[in-house]
């Protein structure tokens, strides 16, 4: 354990997490709003797919970009002012919605809504610096269940919506918020890091040292898998309510439960994922992640198709189709395993860059973010110019292939550069065996 730790007791990093957890989970609810309130928003502009793409997605956008400054101001100044300070900023712009009327307004009033997704890197950075190693995995992994904030918007918002209008579901967003910055004001505490800095006269690291690992390809690739684990999954997050009253006539109510279905998964596994992370491996989480993820997207891409084989006796019809049923099933196992990933990416970075956890998490954050941003957007697009609802998922297979295929490949260059002896060996675990036996008696 590090020596700012070693006067930290148990209750006060407790204390640390759960406050953590809980601001984040209000600000997640916040930074989803639109995936609820868009749906009115759309109706009263005539919106078409891509308007509304682009409507949901523009939180994500700032809530991506800010990650990386607001995680290196956290590692600086300490996350709790910083905390504080988001979620302030993200009640305001929050009760501002509700003097929007035009497109370009909600716009703009979306892009300053959106400083509420940038509370995840403030996070991670602030609650890793409570836990020694060892711990990190499981802690980020509770920490990052605060995403179910996003199944408590799909709960409770719409039934707010239908009594009493969207701006009402604004207001009493923005409310939640700030009062929750408050309450994370008054009990939480510095670091232990930052009141060791203090004492000791140390300064914070300068901004260029900060950035200095963003150098290694190794912080992109581990972006691409944040990128689908993250951003695929506050994509669907947004985007499954429209799905499920396009593709399958549902009324916004329901379709908020069946999306809280993907959600919660999504979101309280995250802590499964860093537990597992800490036991077995953040590499082994992730190859189970990628794996299931592609044989999920597949099928749920699987377009609403009808064959017909002209056989000996007549036409022979068939018709494949995924109902609401199969969906469900199919989109809570894709949820799940997501958040396995999620919890596995985050355990990777206090491991590999322990003393740069807010910049590279920064970085690795605003990438995911950003697929939140770009796909939602995507999905509007393919809507609208191929016509298959289920585009999406075919977009999402292809993420997730394309980082299951990279993640792999790099994976056999380091065991080559460990094991050369690998190239001649056709059975991994023998020829890795027998290299350790080499060196132990070398």
């Amino acid at each position: 354990m590090s020596q700012s730790l070693q006067s930290v007791s148990s209750g006060q990093q407790q204390r640390a997490l759960w406050l953590s957890t809980f601001a984040f989970t209000i600000c997640f609810a916040v930074w989803m709003i639109f995936s609820i309130i868009g749906i009115q928003i759309s109706q009263q502009l005539g919106l078409n797919d891509t308007q509304f793409g682009l409507l949901i997605a523009t939180p994500v956008l700032t809530g991506s970009l800010s990650r990386v400054f607001l995680g290196i101001w956290s590692d600086q100044f300490g996350g709790r002012k910083i905390f504080t300070f988001v979620m302030l900023c993200g009640a305001v712009a929050t009760w501002m919605l509700t003097y929007a009327h035009t497109y370009p307004q909600f716009l703009f009033g979306a892009l300053c809504v959106g400083i509420a997704g940038g509370s995840f890197s403030v996070g991670v950075a602030y609650v890793s610096k409570w836990f020694p190693t060892e711990k990190q995995g499981t802690a980020l992994g509770i920490f990052g269940a605060g995403n179910i904030g996003s199944a408590l918007t799909k709960l409770l918002a719409p039934m707010i919506m239908v009594a009493a209008g969207w701006t009402m579901v604004a207001k009493v967003w923005a409310v939640g918020l700030a009062i929750t910055a408050i309450l994370f004001f008054l009990f939480s505490k510095e670091d232990p890091q930052l009141e060791k800095r203090r004492r000791e006269g140390v300064k914070p690291v300068p901004f260029a040292e900060q950035m200095a690992p963003l150098k290694n390809l190794q912080v992109w690739r581990f972006s691409l898998y944040y990128f689908f684990v993250f951003g695929g999954f506050v994509a669907l997050a947004l985007w499954l309510p429209r799905y499920l009253i396009g593709a399958y006539g549902m009324d916004v109510a329901t379709a908020g439960v069946l999306a809280a279905c993907y959600s919660i998964p999504a979101s309280l596994f995250r802590v499964v994922g860093g537990w597992m992370s800490d036991r077995y491996g953040a590499r082994r989480v992730m190859y189970w992640t990628f794996s299931v993820s592609v044989l999920c997207t597949f099928l749920l891409a699987y377009p609403d198709t009808e064959y017909v084989v002209k056989g000996i006796h007549g036409e022979l019809r068939f018709h494949l189709a995924i109902g609401v049923t199969m969906f469900t099933v199919l989109v809570f196992v894709l949820g799940f395993f997501m958040s396995l990933g999620k919890a596995a990416v985050y355990k990777h970075i206090p491991v590999y860059y322990p003393q740069h956890v807010g910049a590279v998490g920064g970085v690795v954050g605003m990438i995911g973010g950003l697929g939140g941003f770009i796909l939602p957007i995507a999905f509007g697009a393919l809507n609208d110019v191929v016509g298959i609802w289920s585009s999406c998922f075919m977009l999402l297979f292809v993420v997730a292939a394309s980082a299951l295929a990279w993640m792999h490949f790099a994976i056999r260059r380091m065991e080559r550069r460990q094991f050369p002896q690998l190239d001649k060996q056709t059975d991994l675990p023998e020829a890795i065996d027998a290299a350790a036996a080499e060196r132990k008696h070398a």
